[in-house]
């Protein structure tokens, strides 16, 4: 007889022995999902983002934030609340390592349906989110919009 194993929601408390610095998630993420998606592989990472926050206990925005440090995502922070969007900047010397490197073209999909998902969950409200990089000032802006 098996015994099924009792499904834990993330948080930064138990998934401590899991993080490490990411090198290995980005090869996984920039080399293998593209050669095996091809042109939907950021479909693909979107919705593994959407997956992970519905997995994800965060009950407020500063959950939000500090999932975000602690996954190694990015300094994640309001900037302005409009009526129907939602806009984060995403900094911190991660991003700037990313956006600097030249081995590969970096996208922000999985945040962005991690925040898409997670806004969803906090405001009870349907979100999608859209990412736009702006490398000179090293920093993401995501709009999180009503759906």
């Amino acid at each position: 007889m098996s015994v099924m194993q009792q499904s834990t929601k993330l948080n930064t408390n138990n998934i401590s022995s899991v993080v490490g610095t990411g090198a290995g998630f980005d090869l996984m993420r920039y080399y293998t999902l593209p050669d095996f998606l091809g042109k939907d592989a950021p479909y693909m990472l979107y919705y593994m983002g959407k997956n992970i926050a519905r997995q994800t206990d965060i009950y407020d925005f500063d959950d939000l934030y500090e999932f975000f440090q602690y996954m190694g995502w990015g300094e994640l922070s309001l900037i302005k609340e409009k009526k129907k969007e939602l806009i984060f900047h995403l900094t911190g010397h991660i991003i700037e390592k990313r956006l600097n490197q030249n081995l590969f073209t970096v996208d922000f999909r999985l945040e962005c349906g991690f925040l898409a998902e997670t806004v969803q969950k906090l405001t009870d409200d349907t979100y999608e989110c859209f990412e736009e990089i702006n490398e000179k000032e090293n920093y993401i802006e995501m709009k999180a919009m009503k759906g």
